[in-house]
């Protein structure tokens, strides 16, 4: 697959699971918050995994791709002198951020979730959209590196 290619389908799987994340912060979390009834956002957050999930893989797997096309070596991945290493070192970063918050979502917070837990949820979801967001700011880095 071409580099371009690739670009197109990292940066359209991203933008659904950025997407994604932004109406589950935006649309149903204040109306669970406001009804305290997280059912809503329990079966919004089930139709957002089955969609989510996969364009995140995606993501993660183009992304890496990628990478790879910038940097063969991938121990130089990790090095912050190069404009390159830095910018994916960050991605790397914020990437792993996020999963461990939706790990932590998945394991501890939606099995006991109840109208008590409704604000533990939401600042999950909402730390998960500031770091995709994060994400998606980092990703403009590669743009100014000198090579897309």
């Amino acid at each position: 697959m071409s580099h371009r290619a690739l670009l197109i389908l990292h940066g359209i799987a991203a933008a659904v699971w950025l997407g994604g994340l932004a109406v589950l912060v935006l649309g149903y979390l204040p109306e669970a918050w406001r009804t305290r009834d997280p059912r809503l956002l329990v079966d919004a957050i089930a139709r957002f995994d089955r969609l989510g999930l996969p364009a995140l893989i995606v993501a993660i797997i183009t992304g890496c791709i990628l990478a790879y096309h910038w940097l063969p070596e991938t121990a130089l991945w990790f090095n912050r002198e190069l404009p390159h290493g830095a910018a994916i070192l960050t991605k790397f970063s914020l990437l792993i951020l996020a999963l461990l918050i939706y790990a932590y979502q998945r394991a501890r917070v939606l099995p006991t979730l109840g109208p008590e837990r409704i604000p533990r949820l939401g600042l999950c979801l909402t730390l998960q959209l500031v770091l995709a967001t994060l994400l998606l700011i980092a990703g403009s880095a590669f743009r100014f590196t000198g090579y897309v």
